[in-house]
């Protein structure tokens, strides 16, 4: 697989990953304990696709580390989050 066929095809991962987000995320209770946790969930979420896709189309091998970097975060993120709504 090269590297373009590849990008392309984590780059439609992401999008679909990010659409199961808002599903779950909607079908989260609205609680006020849980309201925060429920939209960083859905914001870091969907934020690792839309990173990515800039992240391809950088312009540098500085500018796309930058941007991979910060879907290393948001995915970060987007697990403690998780563990967080565990407890729900």
């Amino acid at each position: 697989m090269e590297n373009k066929e590849f990008s392309k095809q984590l780059e439609s991962r992401t999008k679909q990953f990010a659409i199961r987000i808002i599903k779950l995320s909607s079908n989260l209770s609205i609680s006020i304990e849980t309201k925060f946790v429920r939209n960083q969930i859905t914001k870091s979420g969907t934020s690792i696709g839309a990173n990515y896709r800039e992240a391809n189309r950088s312009r540098s091998r500085a500018d796309f580390k930058n941007k991979i970097g910060i879907c290393e975060s948001e995915t970060s993120e987007l697990r403690s989050n998780h563990e967080y709504q565990k407890f729900n």
